[in-house]
């Protein structure tokens, strides 16, 4: 059993993580920060779109040298930065697919998932290396990730009380320092 960041509610959620994956950890970073907190079906439709070009992964921390794209304006990406980076983004659909598919094992309904949790980590560097002028010797290391996503089922929302009882039901706004007046206890009298 592996350790996550977040130990949610075994009941409501379904997990899925992947190790030392041999994808770029700053596009992971990006695709699981753009993504978290989205229903299933519209993250899986992004992700498609990436991969057909048809949406950008709009990067908002790495951009050194990140080039400007006109559809990260629909993202509403700081300087319109952003990128399709196809490798990344199969892997990190691949984990929702395995994320979505046990869920459904244990019961749960796919309709109703949105990606509470996802995280991405840097692994170990792959280290090679490359032959520089002068007969010296380079590094040549990969950036893998460790990424790990929750799913968790929607919770219906609770009605509004329409009855009139109850604390604050008037609508009318005390201070502070009214309600300590009101929890006050008045002895001697």
């Amino acid at each position: 059993m592996t350790r996550y960041s977040v130990e949610p509610d075994a009941a409501t959620t379904s997990k899925s993580r992947g190790s030392h994956l041999r994808v770029h950890f700053k596009h992971c970073r990006e695709i699981t920060h753009h993504i978290k907190g989205m229903p299933v079906a519209k993250a899986l439709k992004f992700m498609d779109d990436v991969l057909a070009f048809k949406a950008v992964v709009p990067f908002v921390k790495y951009t050194g040298g990140i080039g400007r794209k006109a559809q990260a304006k629909q993202s509403k990406s700081p300087g319109n930065n952003g990128r399709w980076p196809v490798k990344a983004t199969a892997v990190v659909k691949d984990m929702l697919i395995n994320a979505i598919a046990n869920a459904e094992t244990k019961g749960l309904d796919a309709e109703t998932l949105y990606i509470s949790h996802a995280q991405c980590n840097r692994a170990p560097p792959g280290r090679r290396r490359t032959y520089r002028a002068h007969g010296r010797i380079g590094k040549y290391a990969s950036q893998p990730a460790h990424i790990e996503m929750i799913l968790t089922s929607k919770q219906e929302g609770v009605s509004k009380n329409d009855d009139g009882d109850g604390e604050g039901a008037t609508g009318k706004k005390i201070t502070k320092k009214q309600a300590a007046k009101g929890r006050f206890v008045k002895v001697g009298e």
